[in-house]
């Protein structure tokens, strides 16, 4: 059951680099700043850099992750569980991708996980409700919030350059959007491998019988693994979400695209600092929402309907596959 656990959790943190990696420079794409080779080459550095340094200057959001549930004293049981909520995340993702609709394996990691537990005890008790406060607050800040500011942001920079040069102004920020990309990969390896850094160090307590949320340290194999292999994802895969995302669902020009970087970095930066688990796809993708609504090409709604339906149908599917997959792990063990 340990090999099982340890091989999910670096295949889930394969496919969150494939699926998730790639939104956080989407905007390259969109705006032709970078080809998709160059922009996922790109993503793929400054994942690991941004995995690797923040795991070890501040681990608030694998801390939120590890204390999420109460896992059973029981060792079998406690790593059933983890087992079942990370195969949710695989089974959901793979679907989702499928579809080329991008969508949070961070969300999907939590409602499998919360499934899986309560479905070993049977008692909402096993939920650390005042955790999931701080999902649904970094659900939501990485949506209208984002959505706003992104807005106001592109608004302000429209009227900064107003009398300018359109092309100058254009080639200028097509310079400047490959630094704001380069930084949204960054915050994402920040963010989102600690996720599953704290999944892994729930199974790594467990097997040696010390779960304890008194001290929180990350081993530094650990952190260079799963550094690794997210940045693996992204250069494996990763071109049908940002096809999707970064091409379809709306068109923006560099200003654009840099207005929507800054807005969603923003967001995700000051997450990360305070500890609140938030979807770097949620927080780009209605960043560019924003943008693309301020613009006079505006949005494919069609795309943006698709999305929004996964993003809510995310948490029910994932806690009840979860829910189901425990069941049916302890009834063959």
């Amino acid at each position: 059951m340990v090999v099982v656990f340890t091989l999910l959790v670096l295949s889930v943190i394969l496919v969150n680099g494939s699926t998730d990696a790639p939104n956080a420079i989407s905007t390259c794409i969109t705006t032709r700043s970078l080809s998709p080779s160059a922009a996922i080459i790109l993503a793929a550095v400054c994942n690991f850099a941004g995995s690797a340094l923040m795991a070890l200057l501040n681990t608030n959001v694998a801390c939120t992750v590890y204390s999420m549930v109460e896992l059973s004293s029981t060792k079998e049981i406690a790593l059933a569980s983890l087992v079942a909520g990370m195969s949710a995340v695989v089974i959901w993702a793979i679907t989702t991708w499928f579809f080329g609709i991008p969508t949070s394996e961070s969300h999907a990691l939590l409602a499998g996980l919360s499934g899986a537990v309560f479905a070993s005890s049977m008692s909402i008790e096993s939920i650390n409700l005042n955790q999931w406060t701080l999902v649904l607050a970094g659900l939501f800040l990485s949506t209208l919030p984002t959505l706003i500011i992104a807005r106001l942001v592109y608004a302000l920079l429209l009227k900064l350059f107003y009398n300018c040069d359109r092309r100058r102004t254009i080639k200028y920020f097509m310079r400047t959007q490959r630094l704001s990309a380069a930084w949204s990969a960054f915050l994402h390896g920040a963010q989102d491998s600690q996720k599953f850094m704290g999944v892994f160090m729930l199974g790594l307590s467990i097997t040696r019988g010390e779960l304890s949320k008194d001290s929180f340290d990350i081993p530094i194999y650990i952190v260079l693994s799963c550094s690794a292999i997210m940045t693996l994802g992204t250069l494996v895969g990763g071109r049908r979400i940002i096809k999707k995302v970064g091409m379809d669902m709306v068109e923006l020009d560099a200003l654009g695209g840099t207005a929507a970087d800054m807005a969603s970095s923003a967001v995700i930066f000051i997450c990360t600092l305070f500890g609140i688990p938030v979807s770097t796809t949620h927080s780009k993708a209605s960043a560019m929402m924003g943008v693309g609504a301020s613009s006079k090409k505006g949005t494919n709604k069609k795309i943006i309907s698709e999305m929004l339906l996964a993003w809510l149908l995310t948490f029910p599917i994932c806690a009840a596959i979860g829910f189901l997959l425990f069941r049916i792990i302890t009834q063959t063990l």
